[in-house]
């Protein structure tokens, strides 16, 4: 079995300033798909995708998920907080 990609939890912040997280292997392929591709989330067609603002990589797919399910629980203060400090 070939060994699996990293995964990374990312937060891209958007035209308006709002905050998006999501979770992937390529974060610059991802980024262009939120931009460009119909692939792109829901939020992301509504929310135009402006920077990547922070990347952090895990070992599987599980702890990456756990990760955007925390990150998604925080507010924005506390975001950005996590943003300002990696």
């Amino acid at each position: 079995m070939a060994k699996a990609d990293k995964w990374f939890v990312y937060i891209i912040e958007t035209e308006n300033g709002k905050l998006y997280t999501g979770i992937t292997t390529d974060v610059e392929r991802r980024f262009e798909e939120h931009k460009n591709d119909p692939k792109g989330a829901k939020f992301t067609k509504a929310n135009p995708p402006k920077k990547i603002l922070f990347t952090e990589e895990h070992l599987d797919r599980s702890s990456a998920s756990k990760r955007e399910a925390q990150i998604k629980k925080l507010s924005r203060p506390q975001k950005l907080i996590l943003i300002n400090n990696k």
